[in-house]
């Protein structure tokens, strides 16, 4: 670093970061990554197992046309590294009676030329007799969707853009002070970092790295993630049998026992304020009682069924769940990427694209990404 300016400086090595930070190096810029607690870490937003991609976004077309965009992306990374970190299991939106999200889906999947399947309460109860059916009038199945697998997808991620000549530091960023053109950001040690634009892709970090601007507009909220163990020798809640799933209405997301971990289930509710740097990762008794309890319910076969792992990770939300891309108001040259909401993770490639593009081509940002529109209420519509 000693001497060197580097055209571009990404802080924060999560998803939105390391695909910024590789769409700009194969524009031929030099580039620095830096991440405070390392590569998929268990404090940051993109570690752990897994993540959904699915691309029904109820009336929301950008967020449909990002998630196939990236599909496609994240399919053609994992065969350059040669490691299929992708799980095809299929995505079943599940329905009530007075929904309208998954039935706004249809058109927007069809528009973006995205398969999906209309199924009925009948269709449901033969094909997944696995789930209960109380509350479920119909759903919705996107075949082409499933699951990534995270933390390792980051860590191929952030080793081929290494290759490709993005240097890394491993460092805590301290907050930059002034206005106007930024020459330069330290770290927590006395390393300095010379560069021409700045990107603090830097999750639930955000708001502490830059309080006064962000401290009330996005939120870390702190989600617990429970695995339960399936009977021995049983595949009804293995892929193809049973698919990554959504309900709306319970506020909950499942997906099947992946590479024998176990089916993975969470509140999709936002949970209280979390501390990314302080918190304790241990699930709560009261989630776990609650989660166990919905088990019970929605899947018979797994009344009695033991938790086998559980985690303790945050969403970072912004007041209507849209992402955060924007310059910062007081320096010129320094972007603001962050607001994941729960649901960024999958939108990975397609972000990077979009923000190297406005590094480099400028043009404005959609208003829906601007700093303007984050408010300091939380109203979220995109789920």
């Amino acid at each position: 670093m000693a001497g060197k300016t580097y055209d571009v400086a990404v802080i924060g090595a999560g998803v939105f970061g390391a695909w910024t930070a590789r769409q700009l190096r194969r524009a031929g810029r030099s580039v620095i990554l830096v991440d405070a607690y390392g590569v998929s870490n268990s404090r940051g937003s993109s570690g752990g197992e897994s993540r959904i991609i699915r691309m029904g976004y109820g009336k929301d077309e950008i967020y449909t046309q990002w998630a196939w965009r990236s599909l496609g992306l994240w399919k053609e990374f994992f065969q350059l590294v040669g490691d299929d970190l992708f799980h095809p299991t299929g995505v079943l939106g599940l329905a009530d009676a007075r929904d309208t999200y998954v039935a706004d889906c249809i058109p927007v999947l069809e528009k973006a030329g995205v398969r999906s399947e209309k199924l009925s309460r009948q269709d449901l109860a033969q094909r997944y007799p696995q789930f209960a059916p109380d509350g479920i009038t119909w759903g919705l199945f996107e075949p082409e969707g499933g699951v990534l697998m995270a933390g390792r997808a980051v860590e191929a991620l952030v080793r081929e853009t290494r290759k490709d000549g993005v240097e890394y530091l491993h460092g805590a960023v301290l907050a930059p002070r002034g206005q106007g053109r930024l020459a330069s950001v330290a770290t927590q040690k006395g390393e300095v970092i010379d560069a021409g634009l700045f990107v603090f892709a830097s999750g639930p970090w955000l708001p502490k790295i830059f309080p006064d601007l962000l401290g009330g507009r996005i939120f870390p909220t702190r989600q617990e993630v429970f695995f339960f163990g399936t009977p021995a020798g049983d595949a009804r809640f293995q892929p193809p049998a049973f698919p990554t799933w959504i309900f709306l209405t319970d506020m909950v997301y499942g997906m099947p026992d992946l590479e024998y971990r176990g089916m993975k289930i969470s509140f999709h509710h936002l949970g209280p304020a979390i501390d990314p740097d302080a918190a304790d990762r241990v699930v709560s008794a009261q989630s776990l009682r609650a989660m166990r309890d919905y088990v019970g319910r929605r899947f018979p076969a797994l009344k009695d069924a033991p938790v086998v792992e559980s985690r303790v990770c945050q969403y970072e939300n912004t007041s209507s769940g849209d992402f955060l891309i924007d310059r910062h108001p007081a320096f010129e040259n320094v972007w603001l990427v962050g607001g994941g909401s729960g649901h960024g993770f999958k939108h990975g490639p397609a972000l990077g694209e979009y923000v190297a593009a406005r590094l480099l081509e400028g043009g404005e940002v959609d208003a829906r990404f601007s700093l303007a529109t984050k408010a300091t209420l939380r109203n979220r519509s995109v789920i």
